[in-house]
């Protein structure tokens, strides 16, 4: 038994703790939190039916923008910083 146990461990077997927070995996690949604090999104209607929409409009849309909505702010950042 010389080596099983050390005198002084502690047991961290049974200690209970709470479960950590997993990311969101929708979320995370859907949005990302700036330096600032903004949470910055992709624009959708940029993946078919594109021979109708103007060269200026599929442009814009390849930009990202940022969520203005306080509250889903607020609810993406707690589906991200889990």
């Amino acid at each position: 038994m010389q080596g099983r146990f050390r005198i002084g461990a502690v047991d961290r077997s049974r200690e209970q703790n709470m479960p950590k927070m997993k990311t969101h995996s929708g979320a995370k690949k859907r949005f990302t939190v700036t330096g600032s604090g903004k949470v910055r999104r992709l624009k959708a209607y940029k993946s078919h039916i594109l021979t109708k929409k103007t060269s200026k409009r599929k442009r814009n849309l390849r930009r990202p923008t940022i969520v203005e909505t306080n509250g889903e702010v607020k609810r993406i950042k707690r589906l991200i910083l889990a």
